[in-house]
């Protein structure tokens, strides 16, 4: 299967990572389906997702089991163990990031399966630590923060707050000796931001951090302990606007910063009228543009060598959109069918509750696009470059929700997004 573009003679070889955090199980998969691992009992934090690593490797977090679980994803190449450590960490697990080198990474608590934020406990966490990995804790203030480690050596961890809107800075060594007892900390810093905040990224190329507000991105600049602030950045572009954006992604490749902008209706109920926009803005340049994605659910995106791909759940139909990213202005390049799916959002009823949805995952270094079918246990592969189906993988647990996935390409750079995707 045709999985890369060709500018490269040898092809890097390529695994899928796949959980199933309802069914408790983390599986690392060969493209033709043959299973590497198979991880059972692991239940991991949907929420918190799926982060890359140096090395090919991957962090989650079990949220049953309150640890932070080390995947070495190629390990059994070179006669090392699928897991490459584990480490107690604060649960339920909201957001995790790690530092651009991935030896330093922060966990935040959120809501769980509770209707409000209830912990105030984070975790950071020394993958090199003397002695072993080591994980200590502290408290914050109750909510969903996001959280991400800029800088090299002894980084920042920087939280972001909503309901008051903070950025909050403090130095990873202050943290990795906080006394015992989980004692709050305070920080060295606060930038104040609007108090919508969903959706954070780190750039450690530029040194940026980015946070989605309501109002657009707002910017920060670490200088020091300091954090500067910088212009936010519109959501309005290209004659379009309206909406917002709940997420944020880093291309890695084309230094452009992702984001889809859901507008329409405030009742979930009405779902399938709710508008979806492509959003992007290159790092380098400070060109934004966005473009029209189409009515329904965008719920998350993946990032391949050449495309930008979202998931579009409708009544009327579910697509995968592949954007291209590689020359000029980026513009829809396919939308391909995806399966229906059994117990799939309905008109009226809300796209979260008792529903299934889809994951999707791309690598940086790939064109290979993978999309999970909820319900059905089922992952459709796609290449982008041709815009066709390329195969179709059963997994032996039915992918509720539509579970959480990874493409990792063998040196693919994927970790230098240091944030849980």
């Amino acid at each position: 299967m045709p999985y890369f573009p060709g500018e490269t003679a040898v092809h890097p070889p390529l695994r899928l990572v796949v959980a199933d955090h309802v069914a408790g199980s983390v599986t690392v998969l060969e493209p033709d389906g043959g299973t590497v691992v198979r991880l059972t009992g692991r239940h991991l934090s949907e929420h918190a997702g799926l982060l890359r690593l140096p090395g090919d490797r991957l962090a989650l977090v079990d949220d049953r089991a309150g640890e932070l679980v080390v995947l070495d994803v190629f390990g059994d190449t070179a006669g090392r163990p699928a897991v490459s450590a584990t480490v107690p960490v604060a649960v339920p697990a909201e957001q995790l990031a790690a530092d651009p080198a991935g030896r330093r990474l922060a966990v935040t608590t959120g809501l769980g399966a509770n209707a409000e934020p209830w912990s105030d406990v984070c975790t950071v966490v020394d993958l090199e630590a003397p002695g072993g990995a080591a994980a200590v804790r502290f408290r914050t203030r109750a909510g969903e923060p996001g959280v991400t480690l800029p800088g090299s050596g002894d980084p920042l961890v920087v939280l972001r707050h909503r309901e008051p809107g903070f950025f909050e800075s403090y130095r990873f060594s202050d943290l990795l000796a906080t006394a015992p007892g989980c004692p709050p900390a305070e920080p060295l810093e606060r930038l104040a931001l609007p108090d919508d905040g969903h959706g954070d990224a780190h750039d450690p190329a530029g040194g940026l951090l980015f946070a989605a507000t309501g109002e657009g991105v707002h910017r920060a600049r670490p200088e020091g302990s300091a954090l500067r602030p910088e212009p936010p950045l519109s959501w309005d572009a290209s004659g379009r606007t309206g909406g917002r954006g709940y997420f944020l992604r880093l291309d890695t490749r084309h230094r452009v910063l992702w984001s889809c902008l859901r507008g329409g209706p405030t009742d979930p109920g009405q779902w399938p009228l709710w508008t979806n926009d492509a959003w992007w803005h290159r790092l380098d340049t400070g060109e934004t543009g966005r473009l029209e994605i189409g009515p329904g659910l965008v719920f998350r995106m993946g990032l391949a060598a050449r495309h930008a791909a979202f998931a579009r759940c409708h009544p009327d139909g579910d697509e995968l959109v592949l954007v291209s990213t590689d020359l000029g202005t980026p513009a829809v390049s396919a939308r391909l069918p995806l399966p229906a799916m059994d117990g799939a959002p309905r008109r009226g009823g809300t796209p979260w509750d008792g529903v299934q949805r889809r994951a999707v995952a791309a690598s940086p270094a790939a064109s290979l696009v993978a999309v999970t079918r909820g319900g059905h246990g089922e992952i459709q592969l796609f290449d982008a470059g041709t815009a066709t189906v390329t195969g179709l993988l059963r997994l032996p647990t039915p992918l509720d929700e539509g579970g959480r996935l990874a493409v990792v390409a063998q040196g693919d750079d994927g970790h230098l997004d240091p944030a849980g995707r």
